[in-house]
């Protein structure tokens, strides 16, 4: 019998991206704060859609907290690239307390 390997998700800075349609998990559910960023508009550049405006929302991953007390911080930005380093700094800055 061969030993399964564990699905493996591509990382950002040592932390995975989970995608799912315009919705970007960063971080893992196992810890106690994950970074949820959200594709609120695309423009057409060539032939590919590129986001445009994307929310962020530092969140805290206990399911027993109201889905309005999860959210511990949230902007939004002008592009995913912007939008994914401040998600890193404040994911780093909140695992770190």
């Amino acid at each position: 019998m061969a030993k399964e390997k564990a699905q493996q998700f591509p990382t950002y800075r040592g932390h995975p991206l989970v995608r799912c349609g315009d919705v970007i998990y960063y971080g893992s559910m196992k810890d106690k704060y994950v970074v949820k960023l959200e594709i609120k508009s695309k423009k057409r550049v060539q032939d590919m859609d590129i986001a445009d405006r994307v929310s962020i929302q530092l969140m805290y991953t206990d399911a027993s907290n109201r889905s309005r007390k999860q959210i511990v911080k949230s902007s939004e930005k002008s592009g995913l690239y912007l939008a994914i380093d401040i998600a890193d700094a404040w994911l780093n800055r909140a695992l770190s307390e």
